[in-house]
């Protein structure tokens, strides 16, 4: 795809990106797709597979107590937890904002850990990495930010976010479906969001603007971004996925680049059809 070329322009030192559609196909790539890369925040959606792989073995429920006092899984994963943004700190009731949070994911991972008798880096390799293929890829730390992956490994769990092997196709439909509708919250680089939607770990598009995907993009759009300048966004209108990692904290420069990348992307997939 010869817009993934665009990378090439980005004021970072080191970028790759990708392109897989719904049914597995590698449409293009561009740059050092085997490098790893700091994920920061796509950390993210990899954490909630794993936590939603041990909802499907029993280990855990979505709606059992987690976290802070009056809090579930389902609280943890949506970032209506109440707690704060990097501190085990309680903010507000759970449920009636949308705090995102990375102390939510540590609480997440530790629920989990416990839950399962195994560490939660350990548990996410055995539940999605290994099955999945994805040998570059590490989830030391925090389930929240401090994941190490490759473009090459973040395809294949795109791939299998599109076409769900490890997970019940309708549980995967409940993570890209907005948890407790309407609340507001500051979507993270963005801003404040009316509503700010949120599924089980993935972060929805909906109408928010500004955003961090296309102006094209459809509202279905999920993913995430992440700090280190990293994105991973999949779109069901256009029956497809698109990976970017740099390395190069998000700032201006990000916000400058992305949006116009995915909307020649988009182009690119629709002139195809």
């Amino acid at each position: 795809m010869q817009s993934l070329a665009m990378i090439e322009n980005w004021p970072v030192p080191t970028a790759a990106a990708a392109v897989v559609t719904s049914d597995g196909t590698l449409l293009g790539t561009h740059g050092p797709t085997a490098h790893r890369f700091p994920l920061a925040s796509v950390t993210k959606p990899l954490a909630a597979y794993a936590a939603l792989v041990a909802y499907e073995e029993g280990a855990v429920e979505l709606d059992e107590p987690a976290g802070p006092e009056g809090s579930t899984v389902r609280h943890l994963l949506a970032h209506t937890s109440g707690l704060a943004f990097d501190e085990h700190r309680v903010t507000a009731p759970p449920g009636t904002r949308r705090l995102y949070s990375n102390a939510g994911f540590e609480a997440l991972g530790d629920h989990i850990a416990k839950a399962t008798e195994i560490p939660f880096a350990e548990y996410a390799r055995q539940a999605v990495l290994e099955p999945l293929g994805m040998t570059s890829t590490t989830l030391e730390g925090s389930p929240a930010k401090d994941g190490v992956s490759t473009v090459d490994d973040l395809v294949r769990f795109a791939a299998e976010v599109q076409a769900p092997r490890l997970l019940d196709p309708r549980t995967v439909l409940e993570a890209q479906t907005v948890v407790h509708p309407g609340l507001k919250g500051v979507l993270p680089g963005y801003g404040h969001q009316n509503p700010n939607d949120w599924g089980l770990g993935f972060e929805i598009r909906d109408s928010k603007s500004p955003h961090w995907t296309g102006l094209s993009s459809s509202p279905a759009t999920f993913g995430h971004f992440g700090q280190s300048g990293t994105f991973l966004w999949i779109d069901p209108a256009a029956g497809a996925a698109c990976v970017a990692l740099t390395d190069r904290a998000f700032g201006p420069w990000a916000a400058e680049v992305w949006t116009p990348f995915t909307d020649a992307v988009l182009a690119e997939l629709a002139a195809s059809r």
